[in-house]
């Protein structure tokens, strides 16, 4: 598979990349800002929101499959506008899109989420990433569309750094006990991102964890895996804040992982620490 991972440089596309050259694969990526040191790469600088740009590299690369796992929460250009060129340019030359898209397209109202629902955005950035839904949609109706969740590793992402600040006593904050999600490990999302990508799968796919958990579970379960002191983490009451967006939301998977032969493990399994 010759296979051009968008966001290469990001947390989720390193380990894509990073799986896709131990499967033997041929790896072309991007970066926006700086190239990681991963050998056997084909590094290209892209700005997704330079329409001739994006044409051009897909133009010139042709590659058989394409994984966009770029945004950027502030910058609609990127995230709405980009995916649109990135559909475009895929249409253009007959490569396979994989679009990793997020939980923030819903506003949290229904106990579950399964891919029939349709979004319903309340953030600039979920409607940033409802608008990419409806653009690849309509632009390459063969793509997979897969939502996903707060995306944890081995240490590394965003979450775990917050965690690790907060346990050190390095920054202020609280993790809240009412606000609710479906965290996935990367190698899992990046695992059935390229499962996806090798089937005849389109369509929206949701691949989450398989346990709802609270911000302060999660941040709880990080601290135990890695011997922190969870004592330290501030706990507190998402509910009456003013922060936008959903407080809970929770995607059912059940249908996407049929179709998958590795499983979308739950944090509480993922998380638990070594027995070693």
């Amino acid at each position: 598979m010759d296979l051009l991972v968008l966001g290469g440089s990001g947390f989720l596309g390193s380990e894509v990349i990073r799986q896709a050259l131990r499967d033997r694969h041929r790896v072309t990526a991007t970066f926006h800002s700086r190239e990681l040191p991963i050998a056997d790469v084909d590094w290209r600088h892209l700005d997704l929101r330079q329409r001739g740009d994006v044409t051009a590299l897909i133009s010139r690369m042709r590659p058989s499959v394409i994984i966009n796992a770029a945004y950027r929460q502030s910058d609609w250009e990127t995230t709405a506008d980009g995916s649109a060129h990135v559909a475009l340019a895929a249409a253009s030359f007959n490569a396979r899109l994989v679009h990793v898209s997020s939980d923030a397209v819903f506003a949290g109202k229904l106990p579950r989420y399964n891919e029939t629902h349709l979004p319903d955005p309340t953030t600039p950035y979920g409607a940033a990433k409802a608008a990419a839904e409806t653009a690849v949609k309509a632009i390459a109706p063969t793509a997979v569309i897969a939502r996903t969740s707060l995306i944890i590793g081995d240490g590394g992402s965003p979450q775990e750094e917050y965690v690790h600040a907060l346990a050190r006593g390095s920054r202020n904050g609280v993790l809240f006990t009412d606000d609710v999600r479906c965290p996935i490990h990367v190698a899992d999302l990046a695992g059935a991102l390229l499962q996806l990508a090798e089937s005849s799968y389109s369509g929206v796919h949701h691949l989450a964890g398989a346990d709802a958990v609270s911000r302060h579970e999660l941040g709880m379960l990080i601290a135990w895996r890695d011997g922190l002191d969870a004592t330290a983490i501030p706990a507190g009451l998402r509910a009456g804040t003013d922060i936008p967006g959903p407080i809970d939301v929770r995607l059912d998977c059940a249908r996407t992982q049929a179709r998958l032969t590795l499983p979308l493990r739950g944090a509480r399994e993922f998380l638990a620490p070594s027995q070693d």
